[in-house]
């Protein structure tokens, strides 16, 4: 199973900073089995790339937009993400669809966009808490998994990854408990591989909610738990690569090394 941290910096930092910060990430020892990016704002996209270009960090966008051009102020194209050295692009993030208005079926051609591209696309999922409260998750899930993923083509899932977001954690200091996250992760698996076929099986599946050193290593040790998107530690070297320490550790343990 891949492992897989991800750094999505949302709107902070200046150019100054995204670059020292990415140098510090890409000059660290790398982990072993651990597959890194990291997704700073638009503007500071090109000068990541050029950090990060001796190293083995690749660099997301923080979504895209589905059509490669036309008339779409503001918008920002596949095909001008990858003429700049963007390997990946986050689509479906909570807060796109709270303050953007996206939904799943606006979603799912910009995940068809990416993948048609061979890029990587970080499919983001999850419940808001009455939802959960409701009992209403796995509704809630299935109906944004299927309507964003179902149909794509077996040859292109190599490029999915997907990361599964309790809303209700994500900047509040709350987390899925290890129950909670496990069992979900779990569900979302066989939910691929019911709308996909045995080729989603290795599909990675990240958690991404709050999530720290300080409970980093008991998330990545369950059995469904690919590694993590990551927002406020990933804004700290030190304790971004923490997370990518704890995660090799994990990955070594599953491995009995």
């Amino acid at each position: 199973m891949r492992t897989i941290l991800a750094g999505n910096w949302k709107m902070h930092t200046d150019r100054a900073g995204a670059v020292a910060l990415a140098r510090a990430v890409a000059i660290a020892e790398r982990a072993a089995g651990v597959e890194v990016l990291v997704a700073p704002p638009f503007p500071f996209l090109e000068a990541v790339v050029a950090a990060c270009s001796d190293s083995a960090v690749r660099v997301a966008a923080q979504t895209c937009h589905a059509e490669a051009q036309g008339a779409y102020t503001g918008e920002v194209s596949v095909p001008m993400l990858q003429s700049i050295g963007v390997q990946a692009c986050i689509v479906g993030h909570s807060e796109r669809r709270r303050y953007d208005g996206e939904n799943d079926a606006r979603v799912a051609y910009k995940v068809k966009a990416l993948l048609s591209a061979g890029m990587t696309a970080i499919y983001c999922c999850g419940e808001e808490l009455s939802e959960r409260e409701a009992g209403r998750h796995h509704v809630v899930v299935g109906e944004q998994l299927a309507t964003a993923l179902k149909g794509l083509p077996a040859e292109q899932l190599g490029g999915l990854v997907v990361a599964y977001e309790p809303v209700w954690a994500i900047g509040t200091g709350r987390t899925a408990t290890p129950e909670q996250a496990q069992e979900m992760h779990g569900f979302i698996r066989e939910q691929l591989v019911r709308l996909l076929g045995p080729a989603a099986e290795p599909v990675p599946v990240l958690y991404g909610g709050s999530c720290k050193p300080d409970n980093a290593a008991e998330l990545f040790a369950l059995p469904d738990v690919s590694g993590g998107l990551i927002g406020g530690a990933s804004l700290d070297a030190g304790q971004f690569l923490e997370l990518v320490r704890i995660a090799a550790r994990c990955v070594a343990e599953r491995r009995g090394v």
